[in-house]
């Protein structure tokens, strides 16, 4: 049995994580022939498949779910043990990984680049995703969501950003229709619904004079991704609800009109979170100060 290296056995997790060869080539930057053949080579110590391979598909074995289930744990103290001796570094150095919403990367950006000037021995790779991912179990430090989206079991830092909703609408439907004065008067057929990667339709929550209404949006065009849902309300199809920022400059350029901003107050914002560790990078511990700092000057 030969040496297995740590790089062969993050290939498998990578592959096991993305379900494609293709993709754990790109997110371990190597060539899908070069990592075929590292897994070719596991498979071939071990005596054993570790992947069921078709041209669309690829699917842990159960020996191959066996093996992740038991390497994934000594992975992680492994990884936990090489964090600890960088952490004796004056220098913060390595790589940080974060994952976030479309929304929370785009808010900690700033912050993202300014770190990375301070300290020019880091890397950080940001991974914006709709989906609710185990940033533990993914190989993800932090993760950054809105607040009531952070997972009971972790450490949650607000980041003291606000977020807020709006409903707009073009300027060419309010032409044809009339502005709804309450969500009650919302239209039935011209709500643009907006599908979760969970696959639940979007809630719209409003909120006024302390009066909680969660709006089950009706209408005809439903939509997996808000820039499309951007693109329908602009072409004059119906009226959309999405975070302020992301439609803020059609806001201001008149291409969308806002409306119901009265029973749209502003909510609790994104919060940076992450597992407890005993003994955190100095990296990752330059990364939080640099978090807590900013909310503080916030």
């Amino acid at each position: 049995m030969k040496d297995v290296s740590l790089r062969t056995l993050d290939a498998v997790q990578a592959i096991a994580r993305l379900g494609s060869f293709r993709a754990a080539a790109l997110d371990l930057d190597v060539s899908t022939t070069a990592l075929s053949h590292m897994i070719a080579r596991l498979e071939g110590d071990l005596g054993v498949r570790l992947f069921n391979r078709t041209t669309r598909s690829v699917s842990l074995t159960d020996a191959g779910r066996s093996f992740i289930d038991r390497v994934s744990p000594a992975l992680g103290d492994i990884r936990d043990a090489l964090d600890q001796a960088r952490a004796l570094r004056e220098t913060p150095s390595g790589q940080l990984r974060i994952n976030a919403s479309v929304q929370a990367g785009r808010a900690i950006a700033p912050l993202v680049l300014e770190f990375l000037r301070r300290y020019p021995e880091m890397e950080v790779d940001l991974v914006t995703e709709g989906r609710l991912v185990d940033i533990v179990a993914e190989g993800f430090d932090i993760g950054v969501r809105p607040a009531d989206l952070v997972p009971r079991d972790m450490i949650a830092l607000p980041l003291g950003i606000p977020q807020r909703h709006a409903v707009v609408a073009s300027p060419g439907w309010l032409a044809r229709k009339e502005a709804p004065r309450s969500p009650a008067d919302l239209p039935v057929q011209d709500c643009i619904r907006v599908r979760l990667p969970n696959g639940a339709l979007y809630r719209w929550q409003f909120e006024k004079d302390g009066e909680v209404v969660m709006f089950d949006a009706k209408g005809r065009l439903t939509i997996d991704e808000a820039e499309v849902a951007r693109s329908a309300v602009l072409d004059g199809v119906g009226i959309g609800y999405f975070i302020e920022q992301d439609v803020a400059e059609d806001i201001a350029s008149g291409r969308m009109i806002r409306m119901l901003e009265d029973w749209t107050p502003p909510r609790p914002g994104f919060c940076l979170y992450y597992p407890g560790r005993r003994n955190p990078s100095a990296g990752f511990s330059a990364f939080l100060n640099m978090a807590r700092s900013s909310k503080a000057a916030s």
